[in-house]
This record gives C-alpha cells, structure tokens and sequence, in this order.
C-alpha cells in the first residue's frame, strides 16, 4: 500500500464521526501524565494525556478532564493538583489510574509508592517530574472541563525517558543516531 491509500480522509466532508476525531487527534503523540489530587482525606489519580504549559510568569499549566466525574469534581473541591510524568517504566501505573475497578478511599495509593507535596497531592515516586498546582481557574468546553493550575513547586529528573501515547496504544522514545 502506498501512503496515500492508507490514510482515512474527510477532506471536503463537513461532518464526521467521534471515533474519526479521535483517530485524528491519536496522531499526535502525547506524553502520558497521572493527574492527582485529594478527596477529603484520600488521595485521588487517574491517568491524563491532555496537559500543556500555559504560562511561564506566572507559571502556569492546564489540563482537561471529563466533566461531572469523580477526578473533575475532586480537582474542584480539592482547589489543588498535581501532574505526574510518567516514564517508559511506569506503563502498568498509567493502566491502573486509567482502570475504572481500581481501589478508591484509603485504598487508592496502597500500592503506588508516593510522597506529598505542598499541596498536599500525592506524588508518585520515580516519575520523569511533577508539577504541584493550585486551581486559578476552570472553563466549561464541551464534555471536558479545562482547570488551569499555577505551579507552587516542581522536580524533575530528564534523563528519564517519559512513557508516550500515539495511534490508541502506549509507545517508545528511541533516540535518533
């Protein structure tokens, strides 16, 4: 097959299927974060792809995440997140915040090594970095809520290669030569 007959074009097409834009938007690789924060007394992660820098002064960050459910509640009432950057490593800790059987409560960092921040976010322990945040300001936009986070503190380790996501499946950095 040549590259032109493998594409999927809606070139010309006015309207397509939810499935076609998220076909579209898997091309772009992503890296893989673990968005945390706190329900009452518990910590709280679930697994997040749509993060970005907004802001260096001040520094600011966003990440989105699907309106009315337990994680976009608890970043609201919380007032606090952190985004965890997962490395190569750290797959089975993406498929366990991404499970929706996965403990919850006092159970849901029982087996994830972590420590907290200023925050009072868990930070999962060997990640390529975080970002500890206070809420500035959330935005309604379709199915998602857009919450805008200033940073209050950071570490990072970049020798560590980051866990990437492209095409619907986790991927690889390999260096160039």
């Amino acid at each position: 097959m040549t590259a032109t007959m493998e594409r999927r074009q809606t070139t010309g097409r006015t309207t397509f299927s939810g499935q076609e834009f998220r076909a579209a938007t898997g091309c772009f690789a992503t890296g893989v974060t673990v968005i945390t924060t706190r329900i009452g007394e518990h910590g709280y992660g679930m697994t997040a792809n749509s993060f970005t820098s907004v802001s260096l002064d001040p520094p600011l960050v966003l990440i989105c995440v699907i309106a009315g459910t337990e994680g976009s509640d608890a970043i609201e009432s919380h007032g606090h997140f952190a985004v965890n950057f997962l490395t190569a490593d750290q797959e089975p800790i993406s498929r366990f915040f991404s499970s929706k059987d996965r403990p919850r409560g006092p159970d849901s960092f029982r087996d994830i090594s972590h420590w907290v921040d200023v925050t009072g976010c868990p930070i999962i322990d060997g990640v390529a970095g975080h970002l500890d945040c206070t809420l500035v300001a959330r935005h309604e936009a379709g199915d998602h809520v857009i919450f805008i986070g200033e940073v209050q503190a950071l570490d990072m380790a970049p020798d560590r290669p980051p866990l990437l996501f492209h095409g619907g499946g986790y991927r690889l950095l390999q260096e160039q030569t």
